[in-house]
């Protein structure tokens, strides 16, 4: 069983991912050649963003946002602390101070109502993630924000709805990620930035390039963070199918939802919004022995994330400690993601959902034991 499974997808696609890789080839422009011009355009459509501009990653996406607000040292970024840690990397990467804000409990998504509190003189912008493939509350985050810029990290969440709008059109930038295993994902790296500012939309382009305005003339520090052609390819050949695989991936996770209905705590859509489900994750009790029971059975499974950023090493001089963010230390010590793509079987998911029913119900009754 694969818990994405891209082979299965590229068998559908494969004469257009084939024909799109071979046209490259065969141009030879391999780096923001035409295919990049295209499938910014047809981004820029479906969110109804003025501008988008591709680029290497997903991180380089968060990097090149924060650098078009000339984000630096001595300022603040508010974020959340249960994230990939890219998120709160880019920030620190650029000398400026991540300010953490704990998650809804139901969302995995910034908290609003904890916003003010968190503010200061020197808080610059905020990145809230739209993690797990829904967006999280814009309205209310802009309301709190005020002036202050909003920056999506929608690098798991791109083709969901916030109230009508498209995640990446939802805040001044939007910045996502096409890394292979997302609902949108090419074969390597890849992201892009979205804006309906057009300074903000030049300097990015300039940013993404080596802040190059034209060629040899460089009127900023910028970064490599250029999309390859070949990527932009497979990604407009994966286009002609999303939206179909997004009503897929609807039905995968309602599937999960009424099989795992009172067994384990399921994802929990906010009214008003839409998920791409870019992971189905579940809350469970006694992580590690569920994981081990579903590989003994050949189910496979990933933890989105383990750590909270305010408890990695790496953020150590921030001066957080355990306790300080309780929604996130409690989410990373409980979630747990299934397997989830548009082509999973539904004889699957039931093997899935008798094997964790099997293995929740045996936990409670040993726990019951030891008790009595």
């Amino acid at each position: 069983m694969e818990f994405v499974d891209l082979k299965a997808q590229y068998r559908l696609i494969k004469q257009s991912v084939d024909a799109g890789i071979h046209a490259v080839l065969e141009h030879g422009q391999y780096i923001l050649g035409p295919e990049v011009a295209r499938l910014e355009a047809e981004l820029a459509r479906r969110t109804g963003s003025k501008h988008c501009i591709a680029c290497a990653s997903g991180t380089d996406a968060l990097l090149i946002a924060l650098m078009a607000l000339e984000i630096g040292p001595g300022d603040e970024v508010i974020t959340s602390p249960f994230t990939f840690i890219a998120t709160v990397e880019m920030i620190a990467l650029l000398g400026a101070r991540p300010v953490f804000v704990d998650i809804d409990a139901k969302t995995y998504n910034l908290d609003p109502a904890k916003l003010a509190a968190a503010m200061t003189e020197r808080t610059r912008a905020i990145m809230p993630v739209s993690l797990y493939g829904q967006c999280a509350d814009f309205d209310a985050i802009a309301e709190a924000a005020g002036k202050l810029p909003v920056i999506e990290d929608a690098a798991q969440s791109f083709g969901a709805r916030y109230k009508g709008r498209q995640s990446c059109n939802l805040s001044a930038i939007g910045c996502t990620s096409f890394f292979p295993s997302k609902p949108l994902g090419c074969y390597g790296d890849g992201g892009a930035c979205f804006t309906n500012d057009d300074h903000v939309a030049e300097l990015m382009r300039e940013i993404r390039n080596h802040g190059q305005a034209s060629r040899y003339h460089h009127v900023r520090l910028g970064v490599n963070g250029r999309l390859d052609s070949m990527q932009a390819a497979v990604l407009l050949a994966k286009l002609e199918v999303f939206d179909r695989e997004l009503e897929l991936r609807e039905e995968v996770a309602k599937r999960y939802s009424a099989r795992l209905k009172g067994i384990v705590q399921t994802p929990w859509i906010a009214e008003g919004n839409t998920s791409v489900y870019a992971q189905y994750t579940i809350e469970v009790d006694e992580r590690e022995r569920v994981v081990e029971a579903l590989k003994r059975e050949g189910i496979p499974t990933a933890v989105h994330y383990p750590v909270a950023a305010h408890m990695q090493s790496a953020f150590a001089g921030l001066g957080y400690k355990a306790g300080d963010f309780p929604a996130s230390e409690r989410a990373a010590q409980r979630v747990l993601s299934l397997p989830m793509h548009p082509y999973l079987r539904a004889e699957d998911q039931e093997k899935i959902g008798t094997a964790l029913e099997r293995t929740v119900k045996s936990g409670a009754s040993a726990l019951l034991d030891s008790v009595c």
